[in-house]
């Protein structure tokens, strides 16, 4: 049975094994500071370890239950929030004149792609919280009156 665990400030893909009468675990992958399953590590691992069969749903389920939002306290949102500040800065630095030096026009195409996804996203999570009302409606409307 595979399963995600957490060593150090790092989470990994394990499944124990036995070998010898002994339980093994096998690391399948490093997910990350994040614990997070994409496409990419699924296949990663399929290819490494053709043999393991593992429920990629139940896994990402159980690493979405991970991140506990309501304690504010907890490493993971002080690392979100410093992560979110820090984009902000970083965006708040970036000037239109600054793509046009781009020594390629693909860096600045992929620039905007990039920026377009995050406007996306962002206003997707915001309608989320917006239609909750409960918790995190109100943290909306306190914002919204600063």
């Amino acid at each position: 049975m595979a399963f995600v665990r957490r060593k150090g400030n790092s989470y990994y893909l394990v499944h124990n094994v036995r070998r010898g009468g002994k339980v093994r675990q096998l690391h399948l992958a490093r997910l990350g500071e994040r614990a997070r399953i994409t496409d990419e590590v699924v296949r990663a691992v399929s290819k490494k370890h053709p043999f393991v069969e593992l429920n990629w749903q139940a896994l990402r389920e159980q690493i979405s239950t991970q991140l506990d939002m309501a304690d504010a306290s907890s490493p993971a949102i002080q690392k979100l929030v410093d992560d979110l500040r820090v984009l902000n800065m970083d965006l708040a630095d970036l000037f239109p004149p600054l793509l046009r030096i781009s020594e390629t026009p693909a860096v600045a195409r992929e620039l905007l792609v990039q920026l377009q996804l995050l406007q996306s996203t962002l206003q997707v999570k915001l309608n989320q919280f917006d239609r909750k009302r409960g918790r995190f409606g109100t943290a909306t409307l306190r914002m919204q009156g600063r």
